[in-house]
């Protein structure tokens, strides 16, 4: 969901929590109503409600108005300075642009015009909580700041341990992503809570800039867990490259702007050990690293020059001079994509971060979370995902073909495997 109208103002909400705010500080005049051939009454509801305590650091300030409009919100903290805040997307609130402090008391002053012109303003102050002392969920924003990324970029946010489905509503609320020029998108889950995506319809427009916030500091998750820190970057989209794979012709294609412009011939996974068929993104670029798989069935040290991560689970395209005879014939790697020292060196020139891989053809399909798996399954089914309700604009409607993928920069990285 995106933050927009950026107010210079100061504000804070708790809608993402509301059971923890008591009730709410109300304008209403007693026995007022409606009469006929006037303007309702005007009616204005702020939380956190006046005097809460023990009110957690990711509060927002709510204002439910009836009979007019917020026309404007100023938050202070204590000693006078105010809070940058913005209005979510929904009008339900404001979210304060850092995390508030804790064992701190902030003022909210709230101005409503009625219908008729008249306007209200209502007050209303609440203490923050200690600093909580209850475990954290850990979480990792797979998006990083300036960096150039690829169309197929998914904006990923990884938990460790996951995000129970009764708190997934809470903890995407506090998510939330803006792009320019504007292309609205979606957050959906992997079914087991240890990622969430957020993606549009197609695939994004080179040269959009992308603005991404995960403000999960001191939410309070499920029962017995806080969220970790407050998470944000910036980057852009590149420019538009793709990959295609295909297993019975042992040929990768690569696309650029829509045009092929090189066949590599590779050699997939091994019988005992495929490569999965399905929709892949360029995850992490190495020039040099080592694939390290001791305590599996197959063990082995290998030092591999020019790889590019595609999975968790240590499907890299990389070069590989020891199958060059093997590339275009016979597959008889550990699940990696091989080509030559040559493609690979200049391959790495080529693609950035982000830009989508597709592999058809394989004996096993990708499975969901085994990398950034945003793209392997239709809007329809990527939407269904969201613990919130989609947008109406962004609902499903007839199926699209997007466009391929894209280029892109760096992202933080796991430890490598690979075959």
């Amino acid at each position: 969901m995106e933050l927009k109208r950026r107010l210079t103002l100061c504000a804070v909400t708790i809608a993402a929590a509301p059971l923890v705010l008591g009730g709410c500080t109300a304008d209403r005049k007693p026995g007022a109503g409606a009469v006929k051939g006037q303007a309702a009454p005007l009616e204005l509801a702020l939380t956190p409600a006046d005097r809460t305590r023990d009110v957690p650091v990711s509060a927002e300030v709510g204002a439910v108005v009836k009979g007019g409009r917020v026309t404007a919100v100023r938050i202070t903290d204590d000693k006078g300075k105010e809070v940058k805040a913005e209005r979510r997307e929904d009008t339900s609130g404001w979210v304060p642009s850092t995390t508030l402090q804790p064992e701190r008391t902030y003022t909210v002053e709230v101005t409503a015009t009625g219908d008729s012109g008249a306007t209200t303003t209502r007050k209303t102050a609440f203490t923050t909580m200690p600093k909580s002392s209850k475990p954290t969920i850990t979480s990792t924003l797979y998006f990083t700041e300036n960096r150039t990324y690829g169309t197929a970029m998914p904006v990923t946010v990884a938990f460790d341990p996951p995000i129970p489905k009764d708190a997934r509503v809470d903890v995407q609320r506090r998510l939330f992503v803006k792009t320019d020029p504007p292309q609205p998108g979606a957050w959906s889950w992997v079914p087991d809570g240890t990622q969430v995506y957020y993606r549009a319809p197609d695939f994004w427009r080179p040269g959009t800039t992308i603005s991404v916030r995960a403000g999960l500091e001191g939410l309070p998750i499920g029962k017995d867990r806080v969220g970790d820190a407050d998470r944000s970057a910036t980057s852009k989209i590149g420019r538009q490259v793709s990959l295609e794979v295909d297993n019975a012709t042992k040929q990768m294609s690569v696309h650029q702007d829509g045009k092929l412009i090189r066949k590599i011939p590779v050699s997939l996974g091994k019988p005992s050990t495929p490569t999965s068929s399905g929709k892949m993104v360029i995850m992490e670029k190495h020039q040099n690293t080592t694939f390290d798989t001791r305590g599996s069935a197959d063990p082995y040290v290998i030092d591999v020059e020019d790889a590019q991560r595609l999975t968790w689970g240590g499907e890299f395209i990389h070069g590989a001079p020891w199958s060059v005879g093997d590339q275009g014939n016979t597959n008889v790697s550990h699940g990696c994509t091989n080509i030559s020292a040559e493609a690979a060196d200049w391959l790495m020139g080529v693609t950035q971060v982000g830009d989508l891989v597709t592999f058809k053809g394989t004996e096993v399909q990708l499975q969901p979370g085994n990398g950034w798996t945003a793209w392997n399954v239709s809007w329809e089914e990527f939407v269904k995902g969201s613990a919130l309700p989609v947008p109406a604009g962004l609902r499903p409607g007839p199926a699209q073909v997007p466009h391929p993928g894209a280029a892109a920069g760096g992202s933080p990285a796991p430890a490598v495997t690979g075959g």
